[in-house]
């Protein structure tokens, strides 16, 4: 009885009720609208220099890059035309001596010759055929583009973007570490190397995945409607949405497409309200805080990312292992356990180590509807080294688990209850879905994740049941790769316009000289 009333005071303090969702609600849109209008916020509110979402017919073959981590993957993507995609892929471990390179030459040049490779691999005739250079006027720099794959580079690393293909490098993570490259335009450093290897390719967008993820989801959606916003609740978390233009007050730097007035928004959400202003903020969540290695940021992400969920239970579990009053995973005798044995944690069990807890389980634990918890009791024991658990420390441990995972939901669902207010499209005429694409963990493989969302935004003003009916959350996969490649569409499209224009002034000028020397009577004169 001591352990099933401790463990409800503990799953309480994870409570995150109607009235705290609003109020969180209204913190994010004030947090959104500092974002717009200066930098150095919490939400940074990045535009992307995408400024327009697919509608699924369209059509073509583009490549992607992903540079993520330690591995690199090249992917071709035919657009059918019809929402549906062909997708060919490889991918490659990044040699480790390359991490550290001397030279950013050293890595990118390697990068390169993977594209290479795929393109001799999968694309060959394509690859033999190209004629990549033919003298013309009919662009700036002097030569059409022929047969040329358009490339949407994927880069997982801080950067400070000002166009949707230039963006330096501010900083390395994830193990990197090659100093010639910081400050410099990662999107130049690619297209250095791929021409010196003279393939038909050009880096036409630096894409985020979190924007990747959007694209692929209005391409791939049903019905006519653009999606609004995409959302990844995974490893970490993070938005990217549509805005209006006229809401940036903030000075965007280079040239981008004006005439959709629109632009996507990189909110980088993940460290929404770092002044704790309204985020809730127990004992568990200070220490997971203070011991992680950026302590006072990404506060909103430590509530609701899936690296984060799984320390936090296991946090609460230590606490209580400490508490002998109540005893969990540890009998007298074998009569007060119902396998009729004693629990036993191995010493180096997961439970004591910093991470040791995998937020996996946490899904086993919500999915686990069975009377005895055997599915659960399996798992405790495979990935804790928890023998033997009896049913009330199995039930002790889901509550726990269940009390943080529907935490991280309603505050999921602050983020995108937010972006719908503030897109406006709820005070729209007409009853089209408002389209969100998630992708991640949590929304793929938490049980109920997804209607623990819907349930909190059927519970935020200016949306409720009605509204909360309107907004179609589906899962939209392969940002990176799709999303990339849709994203070098539309950046080939502004490529297309700014010919078009180039091609205007040209006209123009050579009007404006002929008017202009266009002879009084009796004088003669020469067009140069």
């Amino acid at each position: 009885m001591a352990l099933v009333e401790e463990t409800k005071r503990i799953a309480s303090q994870f409570e995150y009720t109607d009235d705290d969702v609003n109020k969180g609600v209204q913190e994010f849109l004030r947090q959104m609208h500092e974002g717009l209008e200066h930098d150095g916020t919490s939400l940074s509110q990045i535009p992307t220099y995408v400024t327009g979402v697919p509608n699924g017919t369209e059509k073509g073959l583009y490549l992607a890059v992903d540079l993520g981590g330690t591995n690199f993957r090249v992917c071709s993507i035919h657009l059918n035309g019809d929402t549906t995609f062909n997708l060919t892929y490889s991918k490659v471990a990044i040699p480790k001596e390359l991490m550290v390179a001397e030279q950013a030459g050293d890595l990118f040049g390697f990068l390169a010759k993977q594209i290479e490779l795929f393109l001799r691999t999968h694309h060959e005739d394509h690859f033999e055929a190209h004629v990549r250079r033919r003298q013309t006027v009919s662009t700036p720099e002097g030569y059409r583009d022929e047969q040329i794959f358009r490339l949407g580079f994927t880069f997982s690393f801080p950067v400070r973007q000002v166009g949707i293909n230039k963006g330096t490098l501010m900083r390395w993570t994830k193990g990197f570490d090659i100093p010639d490259a910081v400050g410099k335009d990662v999107c130049a450093l690619l297209q250095q190397e791929i021409d010196k290897l003279r393939l038909p390719v050009k880096v036409a967008a630096l894409v985020n995945d979190t924007v990747g993820t959007l694209m692929a989801r209005s391409y791939t959606s049903p019905g006519k409607t653009s999606t609004l916003l995409g959302a990844i609740f995974g490893t970490g978390t993070n938005g990217a949405y549509v805005e209006k233009a006229t809401n940036i007050k903030k000075p965007v730097e280079g040239s981008f497409d004006k005439s959709t007035g629109l632009m996507v928004i990189n909110t980088e959400w993940g460290s929404f309200d770092n002044q704790l202003n309204v985020l809730p903020n127990t004992s568990y969540d200070i220490e997971l805080d203070k011991k992680s290695v950026n302590p006072g940021i990404q506060m909103f992400e430590k509530r609701v990312s899936g690296m984060f969920l799984g320390e936090i239970v296991r946090l609460v579990i230590v606490d209580m292992l400490k508490n002998p009053k109540i005893s969990l995973f540890q009998d007298e005798n074998s009569s007060h356990n119902d396998w009729k044995s004693t629990t036993t944690m191995a010493p180096d069990s997961g439970v004591f180590k910093q991470w040791g807890l995998d937020s996996s389980i946490m899904s086993i634990a919500a999915a686990d509807g069975t009377p005895d918890q055997s599915s659960l009791r399996q798992e405790l024991e495979k990935q804790l080294q928890i023998y033997a658990a009896s049913l009330e420390d199995a039930q002790a441990f889901r509550t726990v688990a269940n009390a943080v995972g529907r935490r991280a939901a309603r505050l999921s669902a602050v983020a995108l209850g937010a972006v719908v207010l503030q897109s406006g499209k709820l005070q729209e005429s007409g009853d089209d879905p408002i389209d969100i694409g998630v992708d991640g963990s949590l929304v793929e493989h938490y049980p109920f994740f997804r209607d623990m969302i819907y349930e909190a935004l059927s519970a935020i003003d200016g949306i409720g049941p009605e509204g909360a009916k309107r907004i179609r959350i589906g899962i939209a996969k392969d940002g990176s790769g799709v999303g990339a490649a849709l994203i070098a569409l539309v950046a080939a499209g502004m490529e297309k316009q700014g010919v078009t224009d180039y091609l205007n002034h040209i006209k123009n000028d050579v009007v404006h000289k002929i008017v202009g020397a266009i002879p009084e009577v009796g004088e003669s004169t020469t067009v140069v």
